[in-house]
């Protein structure tokens, strides 16, 4: 690395790991769930199946090995508790007559498991991938056998074979008129991380791997745009929940043409300083810069080979931190300021702490070898 961290450099970045490891580890609630954010007001109380799964992960490879499978044995719960809600998706979708988007399985659950009552922009698809392949990397990662959630990794693979193809919300909550490719991709990762596993029976190992390969298909043939991938099917703009799909997803190779096409323009479009913007016509809380993403496209460069890189998001994202505690996204740079009061006045100043920020810095930590895991 051309430009690696002193000594004391590297002590402060991996305090500020430490410092995420034990928030997440106070803030996790008795049963398992990881709550989005422990203060923030539309997201206290709830956990969502993608934060949860990507704070899993990174617990996982920090060794907070306990930490990660009591989450994925809640999320277990939540699904068994559903399946008879399943089978009715399933059913109906066999049938030509698929359910409408509000009987769908719900992106975001209380601590206790059950479904909230208030108004939100609930079914997205990705969380139900990305719990797939989250459960797999960590039995992987552990010796963990994958049959301890065989019942409720079925009934997610019957899920997504069902309705994969159907638009719904994105990561952010928005646009629920169309296919997105972070959600094929968390979609496909899933499926194929499980799918070779003795935690699933042949027919749906079958369903999985029939299910993953028309899901990337797609994503190479009409979910990329001058050569790198796009924010949804139809449009050329893009989007940094894309990094993702690159690493730590791998459903697309960071390597090829088209994962460093993608790692290059997201970089030089969405990336100011060091900070990464979600998109470019982001109102969200004036469109401000998201630690968490710059660790996203960190873990990708890294993938792609370029280390140096990773650790300059690593920096960026560290100056982010107050004693663990990082936040949501920072107002350095906004993209549109004059829409950041109006957030304000609606739900009061942007959530911090944010456990997934400070998960996803704790991940890139582990993966520079800052602090000590298995990536």
């Amino acid at each position: 690395m051309p430009n690696p961290p002193t000594i004391a450099e590297r002590a402060a970045l991996a305090a500020i790991a430490e410092e995420s490891r034990a928030l997440i580890l106070h803030w996790q609630d008795a049963g398992g769930a990881y709550p989005a954010s422990p203060t923030f007001s539309v997201y206290r109380g709830f956990a969502w199946l993608r934060d949860g799964s990507f704070i899993a992960d990174a617990m996982s490879a920090a060794g907070e090995a306990d930490s990660a499978t009591a989450f994925f044995d809640w999320v277990a719960g939540v699904l068994l508790e559903r399946s008879d809600r399943v089978a009715e998706i399933v059913n109906a979708a066999a049938g030509g007559t698929p359910v409408p988007d509000d009987r769908m399985l719900p992106t975001r659950f209380r601590l206790d498991g059950t479904d909230g009552d208030d108004e939100w922009w609930d079914f997205q698809l990705d969380g139900y991938g990305t719990w797939l392949w989250a459960a797999a990397a960590h039995a992987r990662r552990h010796g963990i056998a994958l049959s301890r959630w065989s019942a409720a990794i079925g009934l997610t693979i019957d899920y997504l074979a069902s309705s994969w193809e159907r638009p719904c919300y994105d990561w952010w909550e928005e646009h629920s008129e169309h296919v997105h490719v972070s959600t094929l991709g968390c979609i496909a990762s899933g499926l194929r991380a499980v799918a070779d596993s003795d935690a699933v029976s042949p027919v749906r190992a079958a369903s999985a791997v029939d299910t993953a390969s028309a899901a990337l298909r797609l994503l190479h043939t009409r979910g990329a745009v001058d050569g790198h991938l796009v924010k949804w099917i139809g449009t050329d703009a893009l989007d940094a929940s894309l990094s993702a799909l690159l690493a730590p997803l791998s459903a697309v190779d960071p390597t090829s043409p088209l994962g460093l096409a993608t790692l290059t323009a997201l970089d030089r479009q969405l990336v100011v300083g060091g900070g990464m913007h979600r998109f470019l016509a982001d109102t969200y809380y004036g469109g401000g810069q998201w630690p968490l993403l710059s660790c996203f496209l960190g873990l990708a460069w890294s993938a792609a080979g370029d280390p140096e890189r990773a650790l300059e998001l690593l920096r960026w994202s560290a100056d982010t931190s107050a004693e663990g505690s990082i936040p949501e996204q920072v107002d350095r740079h906004l993209l549109n300021a004059g829409s950041m009061q109006m957030w304000v006045d609606r739900w009061g100043a942007s959530a911090d702490p944010l456990l997934w920020s400070s998960a996803m810095y704790l991940r890139l930590a582990v993966e520079l070898g800052v602090v000590g895991g298995s990536a």
